[in-house]
């Protein structure tokens, strides 16, 4: 398996090159040079199979550098029920009206990150430990991206983190999960901005190679392919317990804001996984939702990003948007390129062609928009319903799903919601909703009131490199 950049760089990497890389050297992403298939036998034998076991086999697919025993030994000791509370890792759970809730947010912080972040911070140990090397990691958060690096890094060999968060702009339970930190390789800065102005930075620092390679610079970002990848594992998992024979259909709905964790949705179903439709679900910044609607990518500014109740998918540029957006004009490079490196940049916009526009339906791409009253509404009506209490991005998936469903916009088969975050992360918007506290878990108690680590600095990139070369070696 060799990995390209969507930009035009055609150097074969192979996957531990590419893990430690994040950004290819010409700005774009990586992605395989061509998907994997997955076959009726394969996907009849992956029937019944362990978590961990379907992890190693998939993983196996794109992963040809680590010796088959090192890594299903690393993928043995990431999934396991002590880490993420059952055995079943991502477990289905039946709403009404055959809707499906994959709870994907058991682990050490209790959001989707976990998922892929416990495999990547064992992966970067590993691929370190055989190089003799270190690496500092550069990241920007929206909520869970954050801490659940943070908890899957603190005290690794060889690793240390710098997280950008937007000042004041995550929940207290969020910004008490990062700030409380107390590890010397756990570094937290909050960028008085937006998420937009963080990832902003940490691309402007990846696209200084000489600053990269000087300081081992790498990314646990969804910019990162390992951590896509590992997101693409749940999706075949999800399938695979939806259904009882290959012949079967399902649909999968993802709340979203920066793409990735879609975007493995993408990935699986290319790779021939019997996905109908990808449905992204988004708040009130729809900026995914209107390119699917119209054709035209307008990302917004800090003035015009809306600070929601759902505030992980408060982003209005998608970095992951650009690996469907290659697939989408036919692998096209240059194409690429002229998008992203061109318009983009110099009108905040772009549009593709009626052609290209005609075929994200051969994708399966369906999308939707809800507000603070709809997420309320959900959040209280499948409490009500389903005895099952969800966050507000969940609720944000399950409207545009159920929104679908009853417009006949989707076909009646296994439409499955993703779980992004347990509802204790969000007690403000949930008691707003059902009238009290989410519960939380014992070890969380008092999280909020922990004496906090973190330093906050203007949206200036000069500011954080200068920070990442005092902190790189502490």
């Amino acid at each position: 398996m060799r990995y390209l950049s969507t930009r035009g760089d055609h150097t074969p990497r192979r996957f531990c090159d590419i893990l430690l890389e994040g950004l290819a050297p010409d700005g774009g992403l990586y992605l395989p040079s061509a998907y994997p298939t997955v076959d009726d036998q394969t996907l009849s034998a992956w029937r019944g199979l362990p978590y961990d076991d379907l992890a190693f086999e998939v993983l196996s697919l794109f992963i040809d550098d680590i010796p088959p025993d090192d890594l299903r030994d690393l993928v043995g000791r990431t999934y396991t029920a002590d880490v993420f509370g059952s055995d079943e890792i991502t477990p289905l759970r039946p709403l009404d009206d055959g809707v499906l809730l994959q709870g994907l947010s058991n682990g050490p912080t209790l959001a989707f990150k976990d998922i892929a972040m416990q495999l990547l911070g064992a992966l970067f140990e590993y691929e370190l430990a055989r190089r003799g090397e270190e690496l500092n990691i550069l990241g920007a958060t929206s909520g869970d991206t954050g801490s659940a690096a943070e908890y899957a890094m603190r005290g690794r060999e060889g690793i240390r983190v710098f997280m950008l968060s937007p000042y004041g702009r995550m929940s207290p339970f969020q910004q008490a999960q990062m700030f409380s930190l107390r590890d010397a390789n756990i570094h937290n800065i909050a960028v008085e901005g937006v998420f937009d102005d963080a990832q902003d930075i940490v691309k402007a620092v990846s696209g200084d190679l000489e600053f990269k390679r000087r300081l081992r610079i790498g990314t646990v970002n969804s910019i990162n392919w390992a951590r896509l990848l590992a997101q693409v594992v749940y999706y075949v998992a999800g399938y695979l317990r939806a259904t009882s024979s290959n012949d079967q259909t399902v649909s999968f709905t993802v709340p979203s804001g920066n793409f990735g964790n879609v975007c493995a949705g993408h990935v699986a179903r290319s790779m021939g996984v019997p996905i109908s439709n990808l449905i992204v679900a988004t708040n009130e910044n729809n900026v995914l939702a209107e390119f699917f609607e119209t054709g035209t990518y307008r990302v917004r500014g800090g003035a015009e990003t809306h600070q929601t109740s759902s505030p992980s998918m408060d982003i209005s540029k998608a970095s992951n948007f650009e690996r469907f957006i290659f697939d989408l004009v036919g692998r096209d490079t240059d194409r690429t390129q002229t998008l992203f490196g061109t318009s983009l940049r110099e009108h905040g916009e772009f549009t593709v062609s009626p052609a290209e526009f005609d075929r994200i339906g051969t994708y399966g791409f369906l999308a939707g928009t809800s507000t603070h009253a709809d997420r309320l509404a959900m959040i209280k009506r499948t409490w009500e319903t389903d005895d099952v209490l969800v966050d507000p991005h969940t609720a944000d998936g399950l409207t545009t799903a159920r929104r679908l469903r009853r417009t006949g916009a989707v076909a009646s088969e296994p439409m499955i919601v993703l779980e992004t975050a347990l509802p204790v992360k969000f007690a403000e918007t949930i008691t707003e909703a059902v009238g009290f506290q989410p519960e939380r878990p014992p070890s969380l108690e008092g999280l909020e009131d922990l004496p906090r680590r973190v330093q906050v600095m203007p949206p200036d990139v000069d500011q954080v490199k200068d920070y990442i070369e005092t902190h790189a070696g502490a």
